[in-house]
């Protein structure tokens, strides 16, 4: 809405609805506009935008002949004006400027002899809150030849705009992080499957999912249909291809294994309706490497009556997926020791706990003069240990056993489903592979300290691994307090 007039006059012909009506409403005179729109036509003026554009004098004319006569309650709520006066003389603040595109927008409506007219536009409140504002203006009947009532009404679509830009920038940020690469676009002809699909329609076909399951191959006919038109350069690239021709002779490498179930996704939402559609996939590049791809489908304006002209917007995302990869892995492991981390302990033992399988056998261990080994020979050698201590375990346990690093020097192995008998084989299997890794390995030997409880159904978890540490470190004393023959026998 762009008005600059002043000339602010109650008008009592309005009933008494037009103040209690929810939604922003402003009767205003157009009648020195329509007078205005007159004489630049009587001077031969055709293209009022072509007339306008560039010159903010015009602009400027065309706001000051508009006459703002009434506004209702919720105007004066939505603009924190106090009372109708305070708005009309604050009007140059609230309103945008009318240089920009919107105001023009009116215009031309008006100029067309539509009667009516719509926009989007930037107003701002009194306390200085921007308004993103939907605008819509209509003549009122009785007053077309002169156009001295025009009835506005203003919708605030300030949150639906702020919502907007931030999805807007989620979007931007994601694909901004995890990748720059340009994207891949494709063109294909959809008129053979929007026919296959109208077939089994006409057919009595309501539920195709349940149809896809009970005829799988027609998700392959479907894929058959598809017609590739055209590819842009990096698409050659991102499949290395080595030209068009070679790639479209050889798409059945392209899409295959991973990308059936995603392409029955893609035909559910057809038969559906939904010809935008968003998804990620997996192709193959004509080496053989998967390709994680982020896939917009859109059919071309005007052709949703037979789906001939498609676009295909993809984006390679590999990087981001062996990215989130990784860190997820980095979320639950030891990077030195390639055993689980103390977050994956706390969270599985939470789990243990609630659901089991009892009874779970659990062992801790301490890894014996890692501190002395850091303090004497370095670090470098001190994590040798640490990285052995990892092969050890790892190679000692099948799942869905878990062990994992919840210290410096201290290890842990939960053994759900596993009795006093077979923890008590698992912790002569680890003692056997310290044997042979240190028959292996050079330096410092690897010696643990280990402890080893049962929970059994009924009682709690954390009364098991207090005793499995107690155990734990009633076998470090016994290593540190000279009785080395026995330091490989665990305490039970």
């Amino acid at each position: 809405m762009q008005t600059k007039n002043k000339n602010l006059v109650p008008d009592a012909t309005v009933p008494d609805l037009f103040d209690v009506a929810p939604t922003s409403l402003w009767l205003e005179d157009y009648s020195r506009l329509r007078s205005l729109f007159e004489t630049w036509k009587s001077q031969g003026i055709t293209d009022l935008r072509a007339h306008l554009d560039g010159d903010a004098a015009r602009l400027q004319e065309c706001a000051a002949s508009i006459s703002v006569l009434r506004v209702n309650q919720r105007t004066l709520t939505l603009y924190g004006a106090a009372s109708f006066e305070e708005l009309a003389d604050r009007l140059d603040y609230v309103l945008s400027d009318i240089t920009g595109g919107s105001f023009m927008d009116e215009l031309v409506q008006l100029w067309s002899g539509n009667g009516s007219f719509e926009s989007k536009t930037v107003n701002y409140a009194l306390d200085g809150r921007r308004l993103d504002i939907q605008l819509k203006g209509v003549v009122l009947p009785g007053h077309e030849a002169t156009w001295s009532r025009v009835l506005l009404t203003v919708d605030d679509i300030t949150e639906l705009e702020q919502a907007h830009q931030r999805v807007l920038a989620s979007q931007q940020y994601a694909e901004g992080v995890f990748q720059q690469a340009p994207v891949s676009l494709w063109v294909e002809d959809f008129s053979g499957v929007k026919g296959l699909l109208e077939e089994i329609r006409e057919q009595g076909i309501t539920d195709f999912r349940t149809f896809t399951d009970v005829h799988p191959e027609f998700v392959d006919r479907c894929l058959a249909e598809i017609k590739v038109l055209d590819v842009n350069r990096y698409t050659l690239y991102m499949y290395h291809a080595p030209d068009k021709a070679d790639l479209l002779a050889r798409l059945p490498e392209v899409f295959r294994d991973e990308m059936r179930p995603h392409f029955r996704e893609q035909l559910v939402d057809l038969w559906q309706g939904t010809l935008f559609q968003q998804r990620e996939v997996v192709n193959y590049s004509l080496d053989g490497n998967a390709l994680h791809i982020h896939m917009q489908f859109s059919v071309f304006p005007g052709r949703e009556h037979d789906w001939g002209l498609v676009l295909l917007a993809l984006t390679d995302i590999t990087a981001r997926k062996k990215a989130e990869a990784y860190l997820e892995y980095l979320g639950k492991h030891d990077v030195l020791t390639k055993l689980k981390n103390r977050s994956f302990y706390v969270e599985e033992l939470a789990r243990l706990e609630r659901i089991g399988p009892m009874p779970v056998t659990v062992i801790i261990i301490d890894l014996n003069d890692l501190k002395d080994t850091n303090d004497s020979l370095g670090h470098s050698v001190g994590d040798a240990l640490l990285r052995r201590t990892g092969e050890v375990l790892t190679k000692a346990i099948d799942k869905p056993w878990q062990a994992a690093r919840i210290g410096g020097d201290e290890f842990a192995i939960l053994m759900p489903a596993t009795d006093e008998q077979t923890g008590q084989l698992t912790l002569d299997s680890i003692q056997k592979l310290i044997d042979l890794n240190n028959q292996f390995y050079g330096g410092p030997s690897l010696s643990f300290s280990m402890g080893i409880a049962t929970c059994q159904p009924g009682e709690r978890l954390d009364a098991a691994l207090r005793r499995a540490d107690m155990a734990m470190y009633e076998a470090k004393r016994d290593y540190y307090s000279g009785e080395r023959a026995n330091r490989r026998k665990p305490a039970a």
